[in-house]
């Protein structure tokens, strides 16, 4: 279950909300005036939602039909950094 919460509830009750997670697999996301700011899953979710994203990356790239040099993986990295990056205010 996901629960909603702000940083101040968080700071009095971290020792519960880390137990919740570890031990129920309970999930929260951390908000600010309305707005999430973070989330607080177990390392085993992590770790699934890390290789997920590792085993689409790697479907997406085969998909290319070519074969993909070091340099041209580090350069579509960098351009997936920009891309997924807000951009600022100026």
């Amino acid at each position: 279950m996901i629960q909603h919460v702000s940083p101040l509830h968080l700071r009095q009750r971290l020792g519960d909300v880390l137990n919740r997670v570890a031990l129920r697999q309970d999930e929260y996301v951390i908000e600010r005036k309305g707005q999430p700011l973070a989330a607080l899953v177990s390392v085993e979710k992590m770790r699934s939602l890390v290789e997920a994203a590792r085993l689409h990356l790697l479907t997406a790239l085969a998909g290319r039909g070519s074969k993909l040099t070091q340099a041209g993986a580090d350069a579509l990295a960098d351009e997936a950094k920009h891309r997924s990056r807000p951009r600022r205010k100026k």
